[in-house]
């Protein structure tokens, strides 16, 4: 049985981790298997990507029976974590992590790099680290401070505490909890939603709002004009506009 598990459904790719019996939790293998899905996903006519768990977990965070086993931890990190992670970003797409349970540790951190996040009213947020004496990593330093800000990411990476799906909603941590058996068709819902519209402008989007993070505004005002320019030439504006002009409802085709 793979541990990742993947389907197609139109332009919508879903991405399962598919470890229940150990709650999703990363292995090298895993995460192999992860990084050809997340490169199956670059196909011009995937438009959206859904990144789930099997079971009652999305992910637990690193499998520890694995992780005595590593070695230089950070030599590991780079070798298998931080492809994932730069996969994700690079996507010029939307992914959309379903978070259906346990998020904890590395795995939280992996639902933080994806694009938008909802939940499942039973899912709980773990930052796991500090628990077994550890800092924050696979970036999550990067996309918790950025979601929530440097003082509750800290507070509440070197607290441990858990949040309920409630409270990551109240925060900001996910933009919608749904009933745990409503969340695959609700992510599908949403999937489907973003891959009918215009894939490369979400896109360039995406790069924009990554790059807003440490450029000067006269830098992030060079890079929009680029990328309106490129936009701009694309089919989907020409549809956009002709749609608008004509009062009907657009066509976009992801090109």
């Amino acid at each position: 049985m793979a541990d990742v598990e993947v389907t197609r459904d139109g332009a919508v790719q879903t991405i399962t981790l598919n470890r229940p019996e150990k709650m999703n939790a990363f292995t090298r293998n895993l995460h192999a298997e992860l990084n050809a899905a997340l490169k199956q996903a670059r196909d011009p006519e995937v438009r959206a990507v859904v990144v789930t768990g099997a079971g009652r977990a999305f992910c637990a965070g690193q499998d520890l029976t694995e992780f005595g086993e590593t070695g230089d931890i950070g030599a590991s990190l780079r070798a298998t974590y931080h492809p994932n992670v730069h996969a994700v970003r690079s996507l010029q797409k939307p992914v959309i992590a379903a978070v259906n349970g346990a998020c904890a540790g590395a795995g939280l951190s992996f639902a933080c790099a994806c694009d938008i996040r909802i939940a499942a009213d039973s899912a709980m947020f773990v930052p796991g680290f500090v628990g077994i004496g550890l800092i924050p990593d696979a970036g999550g330093t990067y996309f918790i401070h950025r979601l929530l800000g440097a003082p509750r990411a800290f507070e509440w990476m070197s607290s441990n505490r858990r949040l309920t799906a409630a409270e990551a909603h109240a925060w900001g941590l996910v933009s919608e909890v749904v009933e745990a058996d409503a969340l695959a068709a609700r992510a599908a819902e949403l999937a489907a939603f973003y891959a009918a519209l215009p894939t490369r402008a979400i896109g360039m989007t995406k790069r924009l709002f990554d790059h807003a993070d440490t450029a000067s505004l006269d830098e992030q005002l060079e890079l929009e004009a680029q990328l309106q320019a490129s936009a701009a030439a694309g089919e989907d504006f020409r549809e956009g506009v002709a749609a608008f002009l004509e009062k009907r409802a657009p066509n976009f085709t992801g090109r």
